[in-house]
């Protein structure tokens, strides 16, 4: 028996964090992704879809989007099960009870609104462990197969979850953390035989037979080679699972990592800008250490003023003191600069030298003062 294991879809991202003319394409991105999981389910020849929560990315969205997203529902040719997240709870204003959703949701896809097993193909049951609020006050997970007995025989029982796992959760106070040895036990005790869980956007095996499969597509750049799906095979002999990472993701978002002390440094780092391929469906976060003259800090700031045109975004973070810009005498002689001009120079050079708050604004200045002039030459 061979599903499709998905979660974490946040249709609606606002991605306020890419260009305003990245973000069409990146909301775009997100909708052909489940366009990709219809067609990965049709070629692996799967029973059903089932989707670990977050499926939109609140209960607040444009209509528009909603009925986008039941668009691309109706190209799956098999059962669908959805099951609420923390984005989007089954509260008082779910997404799932507009009449936005439920006039267009195609008849194939299901929303599991309890834990009772629901036979979605023949001889395999769901069962769901929705969210109701932001924040709940148990594990729902254990909640849904708490109450259960083995599984009929003939019966492969699949639960479909989401939230943080007490293994790899930091907080183990929260009451709403996920008890894995619990799941676990269920999984021995034929409960149910595999559990999916939406929340951690990173392909992940949690124990045997408990999944993540992660986001179909980025969200954010902490994450860990996002953009999968997972084919899940049951075996109907012994239960046993098989999992399969077939990718869907065709964004990416990209830390670089630079120590900067010269012009050849600098060269390097625009070389690997201009190596990283599909620059609009890419965000990147440049962060840089070292020491630079301003002729080289002027070229550095030349490179990224460039490059922000190619990239859905192309940012940088470092402190003046991660990067220092020490100006060289040299670099500001012959510019024929007499009275008020020079001494402001004067002094923008001796506090670009300093450690202090300030020195980042000095430093900024004369690069950009070194940029103007040599545009004129």
């Amino acid at each position: 028996m061979r599903f499709v294991a998905t979660a974490d879809w946040q249709l609606g991202m606002a991605a306020n964090f890419l260009e305003d003319d990245a973000r069409p394409r990146f909301h775009q991105a997100r909708l052909d992704a489940v366009r990709a999981i219809a067609a990965i389910a049709r070629e692996h020849e799967a029973a059903f879809v089932v989707v670990g929560g977050d499926v939109f990315e609140s209960n607040q969205l444009d209509r528009a989007i909603v009925a986008r997203a039941c668009e691309a529902l109706a190209e799956f040719t098999v059962p669908v099960v959805l099951v609420p997240g923390n984005h989007d709870p089954l509260d008082a204003a779910s997404l799932y009870d507009s009449a936005a959703f439920a006039s267009r949701v195609p008849p194939h896809v299901r929303v599991l609104r309890d834990s009772e097993p629901v036979e979605v193909v023949p001889g395999v049951e769901v069962v769901g462990a929705p969210w109701f609020s932001k924040r709940p006050l148990t594990d729902l997970v254990a909640g849904a197969y708490g109450p259960l007995g083995p599984a009929p025989a003939g019966t492969t029982r699949v639960l479909v979850g989401h939230g943080a796992v007490s293994t790899l959760e930091p907080d183990q106070e929260s009451a709403a953390v996920i008890d894995v040895p619990g799941l676990e036990a269920a999984i021995a005790e034929g409960r149910v035989h595999a559990a999916i869980l939406g929340d951690r956007h990173s392909a992940t095996e949690v124990a045997t037979g408990i999944w993540y499969p992660g986001t179909p597509e980025v969200t954010a750049r902490r994450e860990v080679d996002p953009g999968h799906v997972l084919v899940v095979e049951v075996d109907e002999s012994d239960r046993s699972v098989a999992v399969t990472r077939v990718r869907t993701g065709r964004w990416a978002f990209a830390t670089i990592v630079a120590d900067l002390l010269d012009e050849a440094d600098v060269e390097e780092l625009a070389a690997t800008l201009a190596a990283l391929p599909d620059k609009e469906r890419t965000a990147a976060w440049i962060k840089a250490s070292g020491s630079l003259s301003t002729r080289a800090k002027a070229r550095l700031d030349q490179v990224l003023d460039e490059a922000r045109d190619l990239f859905a975004r192309l940012d940088h973070w470092w402190r003046h003191y991660d990067l220092a810009v020490v100006p060289e005498e040299a670099e500001f002689t012959g510019l024929g600069l007499t009275g008020f001009a020079e001494a402001a120079v004067g002094e923008l050079v001796a506090s670009a030298r300093g450690d202090h708050e300030e020195a980042a604004v000095a430093q900024d200045a004369l690069a950009r003062l070194y940029q103007y002039t040599q545009a004129l030459r």
